[in-house]
């Protein structure tokens, strides 16, 4: 035995990897959710993993999430490259329309899905490492208010097409709650909307506390704010019950309005898959107007599974124009880890190939990989079989990484081809060259 020592190979919290079963139901997922992004004319795009550090921290306050990179042979004082992994898509998806400006039709349609870094504490729904799937609407001085409707509009389809459990979709606008709290005379609305964002975490007591402690708003204002947090309707009818409230501005009025045109946009979706919900804040500073959270129905208290909003000049960061937009973003591994979890993700078989091609003697090796060249030109998916053991135990490999068809190649010359079908116990004579799995 070698005296090297073992490091136990287990992976690193926080950064999930799936078994083959696994893996190919998501990239299902992924080639589902694409497909869609596509059919209302997204573009995609890629960026970087890595962003440098001001471009990451241009906009909120994020950097506590950010993973440095360094070198691990760096000098103690080197702190030069100033590079992060980018902690969602969003803010680099600003950046890239930046630099690509003058190369881009507007407005610019895009969709992104990869994998982004957040240094947070791992638990039931957060991870370190996850995929995110993007789309935006971006443009050059404005963003038609109607695009605010078509993103979770897609968003239903993916989650429908994917049959994703009970959902809900609540919608409100930063406008409605920045106009709200001016009307109240709180001097700097921004610090409470972060505050009320954390309604979820720590619940209305809580939040209550924070926005005195705080915020420092006294006990009308703060029974004001949580009255608003605690309206929910569905249409324009939310409206109505802002305005009970007896609270006035001219932001809160243009907040409402585009919020009951969304609403109204989106009337024809099932009811009660689409809420106003003013609570939802979204703690990010660079949100302005229409904001975004999906929730599971039977799982309230985990986190949301969509999320996005308007911004207004997110890209004004890098360049001076005015470059509003709008986005939702797909927690994929949020969802797919929770319905694994949950058992309610069906597995697909370990391998994605069609058919076995077995290897019945050493000598008829050649025979079995032109067997299995013939079935790929015709577009089949075909592994085959790695060394010429008995014939049961070559089955059997096809039967545990769920492979549909057994073929074996002629075992003399002279002889007909076979395929077996897997799920039936079937076996009958087959033409490499018209044979289709359709047909067994």
């Amino acid at each position: 035995m070698s005296d090297v020592p073992i490091v136990r190979p287990l992976p690193v919290s926080g950064f999930p990897e799936w078994l083959p079963e696994v893996r190919i139901v998501e990239q299902r997922w992924l080639d589902t959710i694409r497909a869609t992004f596509e059919r209302y004319g997204f573009s995609s795009v890629e960026t970087p993993s890595v962003e440098a550090l001001d471009v990451l921290t241009a906009k909120g306050e994020t950097s506590q999430e950010v993973y440095t990179l360094r070198r691990l042979q760096a000098d103690a004082d080197d702190d030069s490259a100033r590079l992060g992994l980018h902690f969602d898509l969003t803010v680099p998806f600003a950046r890239y329309v930046a630099a690509h400006f003058n190369e881009l039709v507007f407005p610019f349609k895009r969709y992104q899905m990869q994998r982004v870094w957040r240094g947070e504490r791992p638990q039931e729904g957060r991870f370190r490492e996850f995929t995110q799937c993007d789309i935006d609407v971006i443009n050059v001085d404005r963003v038609p208010l109607h695009f605010d409707a078509e993103l979770p509009r897609i968003v239903h389809e993916v989650l429908g097409t994917l049959g994703v459990p009970p959902w809900t979709l609540n919608i409100n606008n930063r406008k409605v709650l920045q106009g709200f709290y001016e009307g109240l005379g709180i001097g700097d609305p921004l610090a409470v909307i972060r505050i009320a964002d954390k309604m979820d975490k720590i619940g209305p007591d809580g939040v209550a506390n924070l926005l005195g402690a705080q915020a420092g708003l006294d006990a009308d204002q703060v029974r004001a704010c949580l009255d608003l947090a605690a309206i929910r309707a569905t249409g324009s009818g939310v409206v109505d019950e802002v305005r009970r409230l007896g609270v006035k501005s001219d932001l809160l009025a243009e907040g409402l309005d585009e919020l009951a045109e969304v609403l109204g946009d989106l009337a024809d979706l099932p009811t009660g898959s689409v809420v106003a919900d003013l609570s939802i804040a979204r703690g990010l500073d660079y949100y302005t107007g229409t904001v975004y959270e999906a929730k599971f129905v039977d799982w309230p208290d985990f986190g949301s599974i969509c999320s996005g909003g308007r911004y207004e000049n997110l890209a004004g960061s890098f360049i001076r124009r005015s470059l509003p937009g709008v986005g939702i973003s797909i927690g994929l591994t949020r969802i797919f880890a929770k319905l694994l979890a949950e058992g309610l993700l069906p597995t697909g078989p370990g391998s994605p190939a069609d058919v076995l091609v077995v290897v019945p003697a050493a000598e008829r090796r050649a025979a079995a990989l032109a067997t299995a060249t013939a079935l790929r030109a015709r577009g089949l998916k075909v592994e085959t079989y790695h060394q010429p053991d008995k014939l049961a135990k070559q089955v059997r490999y096809a039967a545990r990484k769920g492979i549909g068809f057994v073929w074996f190649p002629p075992f003399d010359e002279g002889r007909e081809h076979e395929v077996k079908n897997m799920a039936t116990g079937d076996q009958t004579a087959a033409d490499p060259a018209a044979w289709h799995p359709t047909s067994s």
